[in-house]
This record gives C-alpha cells, structure tokens and sequence, in this order.
C-alpha cells in the first residue's frame, strides 16, 4: 500500500496539468484461465488509473502481489514461480482512448471506446489495443474492458509439470470507478 501512494502521485504528474482528471485507487483487475484439468482466477482491487478526459490519456499500475487466487498455494506460485513479484513488482499500463471524441463527459450514458498503449507485464512491454466502454455517471466514470493476453509473450515460463493447467490465453477483466481529481 505504501508503494501504491508514492506511485500514483507520479501517474496525476504525468498527465497534463490544466486537464480533467479522474482518478482510482481501488479498481478492480482480475484474470481466468480455463484449462480442461482445473480453471484459475483471480482478482486485484488495488489498481491504480488516472485518466485525462480532454486528452484521453490513460494510465493504470496494478501490484502483482495484489492479486488474490482461491486457493493459497496458486497465489504462492504465481508470485514466485510464474510473476516474480519480487523482483518485478508492478503492471503498468500507458495508452489513450483513441475515439475520446466520441465521448460526451457532460451527458450520462455509455459509451464504446477503444484503448491503445503499452501494456508491461513481467518487465515485458507490448502495444495492445482493447474494446472497452465508458459509462459517464453523475460523480463520475465507470470503464470497463475485457480482452486476452498470452502469458509466453510476457515471458512468464509455465513449467511443462503444469503447462496443461494453464491456458495459452488468459482473459482479462477491467473495472473501474473514477472520480474526479480534486485540485485539477
């Protein structure tokens, strides 16, 4: 939690200054992976996301520790063998809502957007472009985004002992509820 406060000070930074910001700090990412010996899930609601209605500049770290599995010894794993949290201890994500234009901030409803960036996982970066949806509430933002992701692009190594207990795509889940950022 500590390295969640220092941290989102520098993602409101790097945004622009005189922007309309939104913030989180309690969103929600979780991840399944459906294999025929056993499915696996699990669920982080410490993600941190500021977002730049003008621009559409969107930022988000998530701390792999944060992820939370059923089982313990899944979490064990993840954290050791598969993610090395120690070592590489965070997510991040850097991108902008391509299509910000087509959304109307000042009128409640729901909006189709896409999001384009650089996704960072395991210390690996690659450009992804997801479908997600922006619902403009009063208070506030709600995102959403499901989309797929291959752990072997990451170079997270699945031991051939569990290779068939693991998926080779693993669908990712975003929520998140935004607020505005005071003092903008």
């Amino acid at each position: 939690m500590k390295l969640l406060s220092i941290l989102v000070p520098f993602l409101v930074l790097s945004l622009t200054a005189n922007a309309q910001k939104y913030i989180t700090r309690d969103g929600y990412i979780s991840f399944f992976s459906h294999a025929p010996i056993e499915d696996i899930k699990a669920d982080n609601n410490q993600v941190a996301s500021v977002i730049d209605t003008s621009t559409g500049d969107i930022v988000f770290q998530v701390l792999i520790r944060s992820f939370h599995f059923v089982k313990t010894l899944m979490e064990e794993h993840f954290n050791e063998n598969y993610m090395e949290s120690d070592k590489i201890p965070k997510s991040t994500f850097t991108g902008k809502i391509v299509n910000i234009k087509d959304v109307n901030f000042s009128s409640a409803g729901t909006y189709n957007v896409t999001v384009e960036g650089d996704l960072s996982i395991h210390g690996v970066t690659k450009k992804v472009t997801a479908k997600g949806t922006l619902e403009i509430v009063d208070g506030g933002i709600n995102a959403t985004s499901k989309f797929n992701i291959e752990p072997e692009e990451y170079n997270i190594t699945i031991p051939s002992v569990v290779r068939n207990n693991i998926a080779k795509v693993v669908e990712v889940t975003v929520a998140l509820k935004y607020t505005p950022l005071a003092g903008k």
